[in-house]
């Protein structure tokens, strides 16, 4: 028998019982689609973490004070005093593979302007830092060299400190007090939103360091150095220069610790990335349960209608129809269902994910492989829980078959 007519027979099986075969397909529909929707969610999120990482600076690498905190476990003040304008200089002087450097000191506190305020805080930094951290000044200025030598009391802000301190109005010019000290605003920054980690990007008042230093927080040591490296391939080459530099301007022996930490943005990536990939690995197994359960569903159906068509088997059996194709004929009904399953499932999949998109602004990202893999899944799926049905209908014994009640 050629498989034209099994095909057609097979059809024909199933359009006889068309909710019996709907509801088979279910499973093997919930599964796809499931699948597809959550990596879609999961590979979405790691094209955001990624773009954000990229807008922060791709080659970036951040210098903190005291040796790398394992466990949580507190430090000596002092520890956390090792940065000082020396090593500032020294990374500004003496290295091949940084780009830019900028100190950075921090005051937390709260801005007032005439009747308004906002609770912030007020980072030191170079002119670099913008360069660093990919920040641009939308109106305005950023402060100049003079202004640093001299101590100026001005600043920089974002959006979110405009819209807090002057709501409609234009704030260049206008003067914030922070902590009892006035800041003439010179520049606002344009908008960055929010980061992969909620953190808003725009809640920022950038003023000189040597102005933060001395005004504000009256020290010498720096909260940390902000550095960004010639190209992201050479950040690691530039966390080794930066290593020999401080361990060598600290005067510490090859026996000691390292008494900073050194992060880039290439380990905060690889880190998120690792964790986006378990959490949809985890996502993709959860939902690939549903088409274990779809297989089975195939199957239990498939032991249902061999056990209804026991005597149309024995029948045809007895007019010359071989086991090979009495194998067929169930394997392909089984393959029918898991096919028209998945087709549905992807189409329901990918509509899934725009929907998230569109009503939780979740980001989605729906990769052909994965529409490929879940349609390859059902298939095969399909193929082994058909096989074994399929192959009991194979072995009947026509005369028992033909007595079959």
């Amino acid at each position: 028998m050629n498989g034209t007519n099994l095909f057609k027979i097979a059809l024909r099986a199933l359009s006889n019982n068309k909710l019996r075969a709907f509801l088979t397909m279910l499973g093997i529909i919930i599964g796809v689609a499931s699948v597809i929707a959550m990596l879609a969610i999961g590979q979405g999120s790691k094209k955001s973490i990624q773009a954000q990482i990229s807008e922060m600076g791709s080659n970036m690498i951040m210098i903190h004070p005291g040796a790398d905190r394992m466990g949580g476990v507190r430090q000596d003040p002092s520890a956390m005093q090792t940065l000082k304008m020396a090593d500032y200089e020294a990374l500004c002087n003496e290295t091949r593979y940084l780009a830019a450097v900028s100190p950075n000191v921090s005051s937390s506190g709260q801005l007032i302007a005439g009747n308004n305020n906002y609770p912030s805080s007020v980072t030191g930094i170079s002119n670099d830092y913008l360069q660093i951290r990919q920040l641009t000044v939308e109106s305005g200025e950023i402060f100049t060299e003079t202004d640093i030598k001299t101590s100026a009391k001005v600043c920089i802000i974002g959006k979110t400190i405009v819209d807090n301190l002057f709501p409609n109005s234009d704030p260049i010019g206008k003067v914030v007090r922070f902590n009892q000290v006035p800041f003439r605003v010179i520049g606002v920054l344009k908008s960055k939103g929010y980061n992969s980690m909620g953190m808003d990007q725009d809640d920022v008042v950038l003023a000189p360091y040597t102005t933060v230093m001395k005004r504000l927080l009256a020290q010498t040591y720096l909260s940390g150095i902000f550095c960004s490296a010639l190209s992201e391939e050479m950040t690691d080459q530039a966390t080794d220069e930066i290593t020999t530099l401080l361990r060598r301007n600290h005067k510490l022996k090859e026996s000691d610790d390292d008494d900073f930490t050194i992060r880039s943005q290439q380990e905060l990536s690889s880190m998120l990335n690792s964790t986006t990939d378990l959490m949809t690995t985890l996502l993709a197994c959860i939902a690939g349960i549903s088409l274990v359960v779809g297989g089975i569903g195939i199957m239990n159906i498939m032991y249902v209608s061999v056990t209804e068509r026991t005597r149309e088997i024995g029948l045809r059996m007895s007019v010359g129809a071989r086991g090979i194709d009495i194998l067929s004929q169930f394997l392909i009904e089984a393959i029918l269902i898991s096919i028209t399953g998945g087709i549905i499932g992807v189409f329901i999949g990918c509509g899934a994910s725009w929907l998230v998109k569109s009503v939780a602004h979740w980001p989605i990202y729906i990769q052909p492989w994965s529409v490929l893999l879940s349609f390859l899944v059902c298939t095969i799926t399909g193929v082994f829980f058909g096989w074994y049905p399929a192959k009991k209908a194979a072995d009947l014994d026509p005369i028992e078959a033909i007595r079959y009640e």
